[in-house]
């Protein structure tokens, strides 16, 4: 039985890569200069199974599946590059985010009883309201270089955002400033040079990168879990936090790290930290316990596969360890 054909866009580079150990061939539709249009791109080792396709070629090609992410993929794309018939395929919208209008009282913009409405946390699909199109929650998977491990080195935090300071205060920039005041951190991320940060780095670079430092902050107030979270989580990096969205419910407190919605509180944990570079070891290792029990790319690929093969109506594979050469990247 050939693989699954799967439509999508690149939206979040991250996300697709680790979306792509999954064991379906995935299609990108390029158009230079279009936002989402990008294919494959440079940044990310996609395997041979993620395919670039010119967008005015699409409605050529036979696909089982379409994945939406974004509103624009949804409300204009498809009616731009699909042909009728293929807008008339099993479909699944990947929301990536909770609501932003307002947090319980947000309808979702997919009302269809025929796409199936794929949140990535239990948070986001408790605050969206998802109206009658079936829901599923599939949970990240991450997987980090195997050289990529904790050591802690340097008694600094390390914060990792992009654009923090144009997403302003849902992503905690004023948070940052305050917790900077009083603790050294680092901030890494596109445009991070605009609030005196070091700048972005490279996706492949940054786990062994973070894995220096003595813990992992994260300044955000209200967005999804962030995969940086995870992926330092599966270095080995003691985490401290907004106890707010999903985060509330992956760190356990004093255990894998710290949370509060009282940022004064978070101070007293990080200074601790700072001086005693084995409790963080300790934490840290307790946070990759986690990682690798609820954030396994294993389990992430199969629940793709199971998602794609009940929309599509074929019987899901059985379960097994992920394909050679669909594993983490060297």
């Amino acid at each position: 039985m050939r693989p699954l054909r799967v439509l999508t866009w690149h939206v979040h580079g991250n996300y697709l890569l680790y979306l792509s150990q999954a064991r379906v061939e995935f299609y990108l539709p390029v158009a230079p200069g279009r936002p989402g249009f990008g294919g494959r791109g440079h940044t990310f080792p996609f395997a041979d199974h993620v395919h670039d396709i010119p967008a005015e070629a699409v409605r050529d090609l036979d696909f089982d599946c379409i994945l939406f992410q974004t509103r624009r993929n949804y409300l204009e794309d498809q009616y731009e590059i699909l042909t009728e018939k293929q807008r008339s395929l099993p479909r699944i919208y990947l929301e990536h985010d909770p609501p932003q209008e307002h947090p319980t009282d947000t309808r979702h913009l997919v009302d269809d009883p025929d796409t199936l409405l794929v949140h990535v946390t239990p948070f986001n699909a408790l605050m969206w309201d998802s109206g009658r199109t079936p829901v599923r929650v599939i949970e990240h998977g991450v997987f980090v270089p195997e050289d990529a491990r904790y050591t802690g080195e340097l008694a600094r935090g390390i914060v990792v955002v992009n654009h923090l300071r144009r997403r302003g205060r849902r992503l905690g920039a004023d948070v940052f400033d305050q917790v900077r005041e009083q603790v050294p951190l680092d901030l890494v991320g596109m445009d991070a040079e605009s609030l005196g940060g070091l700048g972005e780095v490279r996706p492949s670079e940054l786990a062994k990168f973070a894995a220096r430092y003595r813990f992992f902050f994260n300044p955000i107030r209200y967005t999804s879990l962030g995969l940086a979270v995870i992926e330092a989580m599966m270095i080995g990096l003691p985490i401290i936090g907004l106890a707010t969205t999903e985060m509330a419910t992956v760190i356990e407190q004093g255990i894998s790290g710290f949370l509060s919605t009282s940022v004064e509180q978070l101070i007293a944990p990080m200074h601790d930290l700072l001086a005693d570079v084995d409790a963080a070891r300790r934490l840290g290792q307790q946070a990759r316990r986690v990682a690798l029990e609820r954030f396994s790319i294993e389990r992430f690929a199969q629940e793709w596969e199971d998602a794609f093969s009940t929309i599509v109506g074929r019987v899901p594979r059985v379960p097994t360890m992920i394909a050679p050469g669909f594993g983490a990247c060297p």
